[in-house]
């Protein structure tokens, strides 16, 4: 049997020097760069519950409320506090460019 190998997400130096060479920058303004954008990223969602990638998607702080649920392994019922939790959506136009819609 063949092994068939997984695809890897590009990592940060790749994203880097991908950047470094089409930008015609120092692979350290890069980095600066980036470091930047995520720390804006953080900052402004934390501050202002959503971030705009331009052209990708958006970031969003989204509260949840309390519910009930139910052990699995027990099936006795239990209640799930409310919290915060952190989603990302994507733009119609960056999902199309992805995987094209069907005809």
């Amino acid at each position: 049997m063949a092994s068939v190998l997984k695809p890897t997400p590009i990592k940060k130096s790749q994203i880097v020097a991908e950047m470094a060479t089409k930008m015609e920058m120092s692979k350290k303004d890069v980095v600066k760069f980036l470091d930047t954008f995520v720390e804006l990223a953080y900052k402004e969602t934390k501050k202002n519950n959503a971030f705009i990638i331009p052209g990708v998607g958006k970031l969003v702080l989204k509260k949840t409320k309390k519910r009930k649920g139910r052990n699995p392994a027990t099936g006795a019922e239990i209640e799930i506090p409310a919290k915060t939790v952190v989603k990302f959506s994507l733009f119609k136009a960056c999902k199309e460019a992805i995987v094209p819609p069907k005809k």
